[in-house]
C-alpha cells in the first residue's frame, strides 16, 4: 500500500502555508524599493495554488480528501510560520530571509515525501513539482542576495 494519502496531506498543507507565505511578503514588499520582487513572490504565491490544486484533484481521483486542514501542533512545525515575524517590519532582507527559510523547510518536505512509498502516477507529480520548488528557492535566495 502507498503512503500517497498521508505524503499528499503534508504537501497540502505545506502548499497552504508557502501559498499565504508569498502573498504576506508580496504584499509587504510592493511598495519598496523593488516592487517587481512582489510581483515574483505573487506568481510563486500562484504557482503554489496551482500545486495544491493539482495535489487535491489526484487525491479526489483515488477517493482521498487530502485538504483537510491539520492539526494545531502541526502548525507549530511549519516553516512558514517564521514570515509572521519578518512581516511585522519593512526590512525586504527579513522578509526574503523568511521565504527562504519558509523554501528551505517545502523543500525538505517534498524529499520526505519522495522518500515514501508512493504510487507510479503520485511520484512523478512530486518529482515535477519538487524541481520546480528547488527553482524557486533559487529564485527567493537570488532575491535576498540583491537585498
Amino acid at each position: 500500500m502507498s503512503d500517497d494519502k498521508k505524503a499528499a496531506k503534508d504537501l497540502v498543507e505545506t502548499l497552504k502555508d508557502g501559498e499565504n507565505g508569498f502573498a504576506s511578503a508580496a504584499e509587504k514588499l510592493k511598495d519598496g524599493e523593488h516592487p517587481e520582487w512582489a510581483t515574483t513572490l505573487q506568481r510563486l504565491a500562484g504557482q503554489r495554488a496551482g500545486f495544491r490544486q493539482e495535489i487535491v484533484a489526484l487525491g479526489h481521483d483515488y477517493g482521498d480528501d487530502v485538504d483537510e486542514s491539520g492539526s494545531a501542533v502541526a502548525a507549530v512545525h511549519r516553516g512558514w510560520l517564521s514570515l509572521k515575524d519578518a512581516l511585522t517590519g519593512d526590512d525586504a532582507g527579513g522578509v526574503l530571509g523568511a521565504a527562504v527559510t519558509g523554501e528551505d523547510h517545502t523543500v525538505s518536505e517534498y524529499e520526505k515525501a519522495l522518500d515514501q512509498d508512493l504510487s507510479d502516477g503520485f511520484r512523478e507529480v512530486v518529482k515535477r513539482q519538487h524541481g520546480e520548488v528547488v527553482s524557486a528557492r533559487g529564485e527567493v535566495k537570488a532575491l535576498q542576495s540583491a537585498s
